[in-house]
């Protein structure tokens, strides 16, 4: 979610364009949730959603989420509600804690670039533990972004925080935590997938590409050793998933892969 009912943007005006023009992105950028759960009905399928909260990173106020989550709640045939936490806000697991317990959120998603923090940095691992003990899935942003793309110094964004060889450490120090690799993490594809082809705890979505342009390494891994460990996403608005559905069609991947991808392994992830 970039905007919620108060018509407060998740990111500034800059970062919106620059968003925009990075994913050549001509469809409502900021659709309601009311919107996206009768978008994602009427093609029969499921989405998660979230914010991300990068109040200190950016300097730029959050959106709520626990408004996103009581407003996902009236559609639960369609949508799966994340949180976001600012890692550096000092109650950050009282947080996490009340967001699963009392709003029902079912995962966390973390962008460590907009949020400016090192994932590894032991001062977030109690936010870890909250998140482990808790069940649910922690899905982190790794790779390039498009958020300041562009832009002078890319808007002080730094594409080396979300290097997924950060959350090896993470991954080895809380093997009760899912963690899934948001996204082709490029330049660093070959790390993502010696992570979770190394350590159980760890998945890769597919989301915020299109698979025509999927590193041919990712291809190879999704439909062989790593069959059970990618997730389909397609980073709805930004990229449609029609779009990425066309596109995934044309990969070479055998059948018995292809339901694996687009809803198998994240039934599994996301205990549905």
């Amino acid at each position: 979610m970039e905007q919620d009912a108060h018509g407060h943007l998740a990111l500034d005006a800059e970062l919106m364009d620059a968003s925009a023009a990075y994913f050549k992105s001509g469809q409502d950028r900021t659709p309601t949730v009311e919107r996206l759960a009768a978008y994602y009905r009427e093609r029969r399928m499921a989405a998660v959603i979230f914010t991300v909260d990068a109040t200190t990173g950016l300097g730029h106020p959050g959106l709520s989420s626990e408004e996103i989550a009581e407003a996902a709640a009236a559609h639960p045939d369609v949508l799966i509600p994340f949180g976001s936490i600012d890692p550096h806000r000092p109650d950050a697991v009282a947080r996490a804690r009340s967001l699963v317990l009392d709003h029902g959120v079912r995962g966390f998603k973390f962008h460590p670039s907009l949020q400016a923090f090192a994932p590894n940095a032991r001062e977030h691992y109690p936010l870890y533990e909250a998140i482990q003990e808790l069940g649910v899935p922690a899905l982190f942003h790794t790779g390039q972004t498009g958020i300041g793309a562009g832009l002078p110094g890319g808007r002080g964004i730094k594409l080396r925080w979300s290097d997924p060889m950060l959350l090896d450490d993470v991954a080895a120090d809380f093997p009760g935590l899912t963690i899934v690799l948001a996204h082709p993490s490029v330049p660093w594809q070959d790390a993502a997938i010696s992570i979770a082809t190394h350590k159980a705890n760890v998945y890769i979505d597919l989301s915020g590409w299109s698979p025509k342009y999927f590193p041919p390494q990712l291809v190879k891994a999704a439909g062989s050793f790593l069959r059970h460990k990618v997730l389909f996403g397609s980073d709805y608005p930004v990229v449609t998933p029609d779009r990425w559905l066309a596109d995934f069609d044309a990969l070479d991947l055998k059948p018995e892969v292809r339901p694996l991808i687009l809803k198998e392994n994240a039934t599994r992830v996301l205990g549905l």
